[in-house]
């Protein structure tokens, strides 16, 4: 795809590091894989990936976690 960001450039397949906080969770994933543009570095990451992330960011919240740094995983 075409970066939306940029413009100049079609993303390939690679990976990337996902943060995301939410009442005093900062839960960080690396090794995500995404679409990810040469050009400008924006990532994209597809929405199956996505949900599997907010699925394991809410079990980390219920938990009561601080702080979760892992390896991406698919489910």
């Amino acid at each position: 795809m075409k970066c939306v960001i940029c413009k100049h450039a079609e993303t390939k397949l690679g990976t990337t590091t996902v943060t995301l906080e939410r009442d005093g969770l900062t839960y960080i994933v690396k090794q995500v894989p995404a679409q990810v543009c040469p050009n400008c570095g924006e990532d994209y990451v597809d929405e199956n990936v996505t949900g599997d992330l907010l699925k394991s960011a809410e079990q980390m919240a219920e938990i009561g976690a601080q702080v979760d740094i892992r390896k991406y995983v698919a489910a």
